[in-house]
């Protein structure tokens, strides 16, 4: 909070918590599918501890997403071209939208994202009620939101001229995540 940070939702502990930094993960997980259609090597990466819905909007399917939080959790690619590469941001505030660019000597590469799969789909458990004692009698709030679990996986392959630069597969395993209500009892 100190360096400009706003508190929104992130999964600590088990839970879906209030904490600052909330929200980069939306941040992170546009990067990291820019750097997979760049063609460079993905260094570390980590998967949400359940699926984040708006992460699957537009198409896209479960494991696309990458999560960061500190120290611990992050996200590091390699730019392994012969040159540099400026990364540009662009930001919709209209639409909410953020946008990364990558600028750099094209060396030929062809980055291709195949073999998706989807498994072990598993519904989330009841939802959980709790009461609070904070809360007037009555009222009824929600602070956790249910996600079905599943295993997802993809292949990322890069290649040029013919030659394998690359060749991953990258694995997801999404959690059953329940829904928590707090009931008032003020």
């Amino acid at each position: 909070a100190a360096t400009g940070y706003q508190s929104a939702y992130i999964i600590k502990e088990g839970k879906t918590v209030l904490g600052d930094g909330g929200g980069v993960c939306q941040v992170s997980s546009t990067l990291f599918r820019a750097a997979l259609n760049a063609g460079l090597p993905i260094v570390a990466r980590q998967a949400h501890a359940y699926r984040v819905h708006y992460y699957e909007e537009g198409g896209f399917k479960p494991g696309l997403d990458a999560t960061v939080f500190g120290p611990t959790v992050d996200l590091k690619f390699k730019n392994d071209t012969p040159g540099y590469i400026l990364i540009q941001t662009k930001t919709d505030l209209k639409n909410l939208s953020l946008t990364f660019e990558f600028y750099g000597s094209n060396d030929g590469r062809i980055a291709q994202i195949t073999n998706h799969k989807v498994w072990d789909i598993t519904p989330p458990p009841p939802a959980l009620y709790q009461d609070d004692p904070t809360l007037p009698k009555g009222v009824v709030k929600q602070v956790d939101f249910d996600a079905w679990g599943t295993k997802a996986s993809f292949d990322y392959n890069v290649t040029r001229n013919g030659q394998v630069l690359q060749k991953t597969t990258f694995f997801s395993n999404f959690r059953p995540w329940q829904a928590v209500y707090l009931k008032g009892t003020l």
